[in-house]
Order: C-alpha cells, then structure tokens, then sequence
C-alpha cells in the first residue's frame, strides 16, 4: 500500500501536523460519494419536506407553487410564464460585450455538440432482413437553472444548447424569481439569446414537481436536467421513473494532480479557489509529489482566502472537505485519481497527455498550465454539467445523448425465420416460455403450407 500525507489548511497546518494514513483509507467521509450525498442531502427532513412539496404540487397545481414562492423566495406572483417580450427586453439591456462573449461561448458549445449527434442506422441484409435503430428527440424536456449563491447562466447555455442540437421539439426552462417575481435579468437575457420561448420563474423542488406532474400554467416534461440544492437534488430522485432526469447533482469538486515541482504556486492555489467558492460543501483537492509545493501552497491560501470576497464559503469548503495531499510518485497519485472520480481534474505534468491513459474515472480532464477549470466552465465547448461526488465512476458529462432515445427496429424476412425460427423456438422453451415458442411455430407452420 502507498502511503500519503494529508494536509487540511484550515485544520492543522497552523500546528505543522500531518495525518498519516494508507490508499485503502478513506479520508473524504466516503469515496463512494454517490450513496453519501443521496444520504447527507436526502436526510429524512429533507425528503420528507420534498415529499409533501411534490404532493402539494400534484394535488393543486398552481395554487401551490404561488404559495411556495411566497414562502421561500418572497414574491407574488400571478402568471409564472415569463412573456417573450420581457425576456426580449432584458437581452435588449444586455451588455454588448457580455452579450458578445455568450454569443462566442454559444458557438463554441453549439460546435461540440454537434459532434456527439448520432443517426438512424439501418442495416439491410441480402434476405430482406433490417436491423438497426432509430434516433428520436425527446418530446419535452425541463431545464432547472439555478440562481442562489450565484447566477448560473452558463448553466442554461450548458442545457439548452446539447438539447437544441439533439431537436427537442419543446424546451421549458424554469429559474428562481428574485423579489419582483422575474428570475435574474441576466438569466432571461442568456435565455432569448439562446432562442428559448418558454421560461418560468419557479425555483426549489416546487419548480422540479411541476415539470414532473404538470399544473395549470406549466405542461410536464418527460425529461429533466439541471442542478440545484439539497431539495432540488431530491425531488429530482423522487420524480425520476415518472420523468427522466440526468443525474442528481453534488457539491462540485476539483482535483489537481502535479508532478512539476517548479510549477507556478499562484496557478495551483486558484485553481482550489476556483471551485471552492462554489460552496461550503464544494470539494478542492491538490495531489502533488512535492512536499514543499505543498507547504507553499497551503501559505498562499492562508494569506490570499482572507482578502477574497467569498472568504466564509471558501473556509467552509477548506475545513470541510478539500486538502492538500502529498504523494510519493505519480502512480500513486492516479490511483488516487481513479478512486476520488474527480468532476473536474487538472493534469500539471511533465507529459500531461502521454498521461491521460492512466485515468480511468473522471467527469472533464483539463490537460497542462494553460487549461484552467474555468475555461470548460464557460467558453471551450465540452458540457460543464459533469458527474459530481464521485459518479464519474460510471456516467458521463451531459450531452446531446441526454436528449434523445433510441428504439431498436427489427424487420425478419419469411427465409430468416424459417432458418432462425427453430432456434429461437428452442430458447423460448428452455426459459419455459411457450406461448413464445408457440409464437414462432405459428409461423413455421404457415411457411410449410405455402
């Protein structure tokens, strides 16, 4: 077993102690971090509250989201769709050239998503059998954008854009009202200048059961996707089966991993912060070989986080959850790597992409000095709704695959069966299902009278 040293900047580098401990030993509360942000943030208050929000939505549709949005976002409101014409005008008082950066960042998105579209495949056999599937969009879909501690338009630019490529025939997006009822100015900005008609300003899991169930102001979706809080997270759980839903989002997380023991100490140390500001459960950890880069970059964390306007959140993620970790080689730091599952994880190494094959369990890799996080977060193209608390063991980045399904088409000619049908009769009867043997000899029966 490799050994490691752990060190918690808010914790225990002011009394110059490290805790010692092996690879097999978890340190961050559990690696299996899927099952502990259902069982943290799904407490039984929690589920229990969502669960009488989404029943109260069923039961009395808009009545009931009114009531909620009084009660936790502190507005009335009569008519949660928001006009076009005011979407209109807050993209008319845009700023040109933060309405010419998302127009950069949209293109460059809308790009790499066409790259993920797949086709209808067909596959014609000489007998007259086709084989295959069909690629067909989603009918509707939901999109939640959040807006508590931050404004996440890239947020809607993330979900809407792969659901436009894949030709979601109808996309409704919902986002949180600030006082005057109308979501963030900035959010319906992005929204009219991503062409979506259909908006509303409904947040929390009120906004999440309406989507699911329907009421008399917002038709139901069949899917969802978008993050949230705690009761987001959860509502989502509860309503998937009744709608899709892409993923139940975490807390976000960065992992950097490096090697060079002459990189820059400013890089490494807001690259942590870039993802520690997000939230006090955010998680930013920093995997080096070098015990000294260590120190230094815990010193420059210690001076800068004081100075930085999201201090409180910042010190709450560090005391929390995120650490610097030294290693003894770069193998041990990618057995690391593979079983945190980082959402977001930096590569600093002498050979960054000669490197990448050692990764097996990561949401994004951003490779060498020169790609910081926040360049996927915004502007590159790759989706930056990414598999967090350790899901990228087993899914994926959102994509234009979220929003389509696929159904398998099978056409037998009369030949393949009549070669096919024995064999298949077989089978049936050794699951002992006969009615679908009988299904097959049918037809067997049929060919021997022609």
């Amino acid at each position: 077993m490799q050994s490691f040293t752990v060190l918690h900047p808010y914790k225990n580098f002011s009394q110059n102690t490290f805790e010692k401990t092996c690879m097999n030993v978890n340190i961050f509360n559990s690696f299996n971090a899927y099952r502990a942000h259902l069982e943290s943030h799904a407490s039984h208050n929690i589920s229990n509250t969502v669960q009488e929000i989404i029943a109260a939505v069923r039961e009395r549709g808009d009545a009931a989201l009114k009531e909620y949005t009084e009660k936790f976002d502190g507005a009335h409101i009569d008519n949660f769709r928001i006009p076009e014409s005011q979407m209109q005008q807050a993209l008319h008082l845009l700023d040109p050239k933060l309405k010419q950066i998302l127009l950069e960042a949209a293109d460059n998105i809308r790009k790499f998503h066409q790259r993920q579209k797949s086709e209808t495949q067909l596959e014609f056999s000489e007998d007259g059998t086709v084989l295959g599937w069909k690629v067909t969009p989603i009918d509707a879909v939901g999109v939640y954008v959040p807006g508590g501690r931050a404004v996440l338009f890239s947020t809607l630019l993330m979900n809407v854009i792969p659901a436009q490529v894949a030709e979601v025939p109808r996309i409704a997006v919902l986002s949180p009202p600030e006082k005057n009822g109308l979501p963030s100015p900035l959010m319906m900005a992005a929204a009219a200048l991503m062409g979506v008609q259909e908006m509303y300003a409904i947040g929390g899991a009120q906004a999440i059961a309406a989507l699911a169930y329907g009421t008399e102001s917002v038709p139901r979706v069949f899917k969802i996707t978008g993050p949230g809080n705690a009761y987001v997270a959860e509502a989502k759980r509860q309503v998937y089966g009744v709608v899709g839903i892409e993923s139940i989002a975490g807390p976000s997380d960065i992992l950097i991993l490096c090697d060079q023991r002459d990189a820059s100490i400013e890089y490494l140390t807001r690259d942590m912060l870039s993802q520690a500001e997000h939230d006090p459960e955010a998680r930013a950890l920093l995997i080096t070989t070098s015990t000294e880069q260590a120190t230094s970059v815990a010193e420059r964390l210690q001076n800068l986080v004081p100075t930085l306007p999201k201090r409180e959140i910042i010190e709450a993620s560090f005391d929390g959850s995120s650490a610097i970790i030294t290693v003894d080689d770069l193998d041990s730091g990618f057995e690391a790597v593979n079983e945190i599952a980082p959402e977001h994880l930096e590569i600093l190494t002498a050979q960054p992409f000669n490197d990448l094959h050692k990764v097996r369990n990561a949401g994004a890799i951003f490779l060498g000095p020169n790609t910081p996080e926040p360049v996927g977060d915004y502007y590159a193209g790759p989706n930056h709704t990414i598999p967090t608390s350790g899901c990228a063991k087993f899914s994926s980045p959102l994509g234009v695959q979220d929003f389509v399904k696929s159904s398998s088409i099978l056409k037998y000619s009369a030949s393949r069966l009549r070669k096919e049908g024995p064999s298949i009769i077989g089978f049936a009867e050794a699951e002992g299902l006969h009615a679908h043997a009988a299904a097959i000899q049918a037809r067997l029966d049929q060919f021997s009278l022609e």
